[in-house]
């Protein structure tokens, strides 16, 4: 921690040419958000001062400090575009976050979201936030996990579709993916017995840090119906079951692998205060129904804290400037929340 009374947190603008600049200047213009933690704003002056103007919040940028990063010709680009100026001021405000943060200056990061595209136009061959961070931070062990706070309480999803019905877990909802950002035809070969084993690792730190003092995991299946006895692939017999195993002789409390279409109802409903997902979708796709808009990205493995919204860069709607803060709002409250009990050393 730093020396302030409230955490530092740095806060990236993402990718200009989407809603990052305003879901940022619309929650610091939330007051709640001063009494969690000392905004620090990292990105370009005069487009955050010219979303602010756009959305008549001037006064949200009042006593905020700011650490400027400029790109040439950033004020040009168009908003709804993918742009390669876009996606290298993203990449240096977000390279800037992570130096402030590992020197101390810093107590986490918060960032708003970049575009994957614009980001390798910029000559950055990354597949997102996760990677650059992991590298930037030096960690091999490493997850991106979608977190619904204790505080949220989301229906599983709006009536006339079903009854709400809201997490029950006293700690919220975490879900960790065991692989990430590749394409389904790459998951198989990427699974082995320690990286599975390694995320659970992962995901019981991280329900012990938000104060779950005896973590519940429950390990997603990678087949249907948890491989069917190995009639619809051996993965769960291979590596899923080995890994949690040889946790469970630790003293973890994992289970699986289960089949995953009910393990999330199973935690929805308080019996597990966490997930491993074994590839993206079947992490997200779940979650974001449940709590679109209010789940965080978290890293986890990093030896600083970092979140994000769960969104992505909405060039669809960029223009308009009608984005919901909500997700952002949500990040940078679970960012100073994680800021008082800091990463476990490595």
């Amino acid at each position: 921690m730093t020396d302030s009374a409230l955490p530092r947190l740095a806060i990236t603008l993402g990718d200009v040419a989407g809603i990052g600049p305003e879901v940022v200047v619309r929650a610091l213009a939330d007051e709640s958000i001063r009494a969690v933690c000392q905004p620090v704003v990292i990105g370009d002056e005069t487009i955050l001062q010219r979303t602010a103007n756009c959305l008549g919040l001037t006064s949200s940028l009042d006593g905020i400090e700011k650490v400027v990063v400029t790109t040439p010709g950033l004020g040009d680009v168009k908003l709804g575009t993918i742009d390669a100026r876009a996606g290298a001021a993203a990449f240096d405000c977000l390279t800037t976050a992570i130096n402030l943060a590992l020197s101390g200056q810093v107590d986490g990061i918060v960032t708003a979201p970049l575009n994957k595209y614009a980001l390798h136009l910029a000559g950055h061959d990354y597949p997102g936030h996760t990677e650059i961070l992991a590298e930037r931070c030096g960690v091999r062990e490493f997850a991106m996990m979608l977190y619904v706070p204790s505080s949220t309480d989301i229906p599983v999803c709006e009536p006339p579709v079903c009854q709400p019905a809201g997490i029950k877990g006293p700690h919220g909802l975490a879900v960790a993916h065991t692989t990430l950002h590749t394409s389904i035809a790459s998951v198989p070969g990427l699974l082995s017995q320690d990286r599975i084993a390694d995320t659970i690792k992962l995901t019981n730190s991280f329900l012990r840090r938000v104060g779950c003092d005896a973590p519940r995991v429950g390990v997603c299946a990678l087949n249907p119906h948890a491989g069917e006895d190995g009639l619809f692939g051996d993965e769960e017999a291979r590596l899923i079951r080995p890994a949690v195993e040889s946790l469970q002789q630790t003293g973890i409390n994992a289970q699986g692998p289960l089949p995953a279409d009910t393990l999330i109802k199973r935690a929805v409903d308080g019996e597990f205060d966490g997930i491993v997902a074994m590839y993206h979708d079947q992490g997200h796709i779940p979650l974001k129904l449940i709590a679109f808009g209010h789940a965080v990205n978290v890293t986890l493995g990093l030896p600083i804290t970092r979140t994000s919204p769960s969104h992505g860069t909405a060039f669809d709607i960029a223009a308009r400037y009608e984005a919901n803060p909500t997700g952002m709002l949500e990040a940078i409250r679970v960012a100073a929340r994680l800021s008082q009990t800091p990463p476990p050393a490595a």
